[in-house]
């Protein structure tokens, strides 16, 4: 039986917010080197996401390689101009 996840429903801010936002972009790397484009798009826009509701002061604390890798990404391979992913049918 798996361990149960800890629900945890208080908003992160501050160090915690920062920490988490690193960690998503750096599953999201993760994945896409791994060319598995769907749990990367999925990764990307939770970290996206995050990334976004932080102030421009914290989001200098973000690592510079992770940013450009996140905007790279964002706007190279998931923005409006490309193709949207295909459904798969089974």
């Amino acid at each position: 039986m798996p361990a149960k996840k800890k629900k945890n429903n208080k908003p992160l801010v501050g160090k915690a917010l920062i920490k988490e936002v690193c960690r998503r972009i750096r599953l999201a790397r993760s994945r896409w080197d791994d060319h598995n484009n769907r749990a990367c798009r999925q990764e990307r826009e939770k970290a996206m996401a995050l990334y976004e509701s932080l102030s421009k002061e914290e989001r200098e604390k973000v690592p510079q390689v992770l940013r450009v890798w996140l905007r790279y990404r964002s706007e190279k391979y998931f923005g409006p101009g490309r193709t949207p992913p295909k459904k798969k049918s089974r």
